[in-house]
């Protein structure tokens, strides 16, 4: 597995252009679904701030119109959860309310937008070694606090959202997209502790050079004797970096980490290629494909 994740990172850090587009500008998030009366979940929020007071998170918490199992509901944490909500529909959460019926827990941002982008950047990136100051390659941002957010969810945010509803902690899938994506990873290779399932759709394996592939190294013994699932998803039409060219086999990077983490005992991993589909559209159907597989 070593010699495959470095030779991975060192084509990421060749393969990263200098100059990267900047994002879109942002939308205002769709708030519809919190209206509507009809549900099979009903929705509550929860606000708290970082430690430092620069970020101020809101959780949309959906609760199924059904009784807890014995165990506790199972949880699904959706990152950007401003825009996840969006993301979801009356028949989806039907269904989902007649299979395994999770607690859906959006991790946004006190914003009307859609994507909090300064927040994110900071909240969902690895920090760097060496680095006094550190910014993101693609927005300017300041960056690196991904470990401050998993604190603030695992010690914080959890334990307020098993107030609202009892929890199987045995059952925690961890969603998200882009950098969300690549907060999925960095969660599954430092702390595989903290979630039985992985869901990782368009990660940003470009960011600083391949930084987050070498953090699987070491995976199999932080592991121990734990299992752990992984999804990771792919657009087919998805460029490697923000402003790669679409030529080549553009998801070899994301296919072969999906293999050489298949290699470590312990983990079951599945690769899903979305035909069609670009970086933008895979947000709402990856986790849609996640939220269908936990209505069986």
């Amino acid at each position: 597995m070593s010699k495959m994740i470095l030779t991975l990172a060192l084509a990421l850090a060749l393969a990263t252009p200098v100059a990267l587009a900047q994002p879109e500008r942002n939308q205002k998030m769709d708030t519809s679904l919190l209206q509507r009366q009809d549900l099979a979940y009903r929705f509550s929020q929860l606000d708290l701030d970082s430690a430092d007071g620069q970020r101020h998170y809101r959780l949309w918490i959906g609760t199924p119109n059904r009784p807890a199992p014995a165990a506790g509901y199972p949880v699904l944490w959706m990152l950007d959860g401003n825009a996840a909500l969006g993301a979801l529909d009356s028949d989806l959460l039907n269904k989902l309310a007649k299979g395994q019926a999770p607690l859906l827990v959006a991790v946004g941002y006190q914003s009307e937008q859609r994507i909090e982008r300064a927040s994110r950047t900071y909240d969902y990136t690895p920090a760097i070694a060496g680095l006094t100051e550190q910014r993101d390659p693609l927005t300017g941002q300041p960056s690196g606090g991904v470990d401050v957010f998993f604190d603030l969810l695992t010690r914080h945010m959890r334990p307020m959202v098993a107030k609202v509803a009892p929890i199987n902690l045995q059952r925690q899938t961890l969603w998200g997209h882009s950098y969300g994506g690549l907060a999925v990873l960095h969660a599954l290779f430092t702390r595989p502790e903290a979630f039985s399932d992985y869901a990782a759709a368009s990660p940003s394996l470009w960011w600083h050079d391949g930084a987050i592939v070498r953090e699987a190294q070491g995976l199999q013994q932080r592991l121990g004797n734990k299992r752990r699932q992984l999804l990771l998803m792919r657009g087919d039409e998805e460029p490697s970096s923000p402003r790669g060219p679409m030529k080549g086999d553009v998801e070899r990077p994301a296919r072969e980490l999906a293999a050489s983490l298949a290699e470590v005992p312990g983990m079951e991993v599945h690769f899903e290629r979305f035909n069609g589909l670009g970086h933008g559209a895979m947000l709402p159907a990856s986790l849609r494909l996640v939220l269908e597989q936990m209505t069986h």
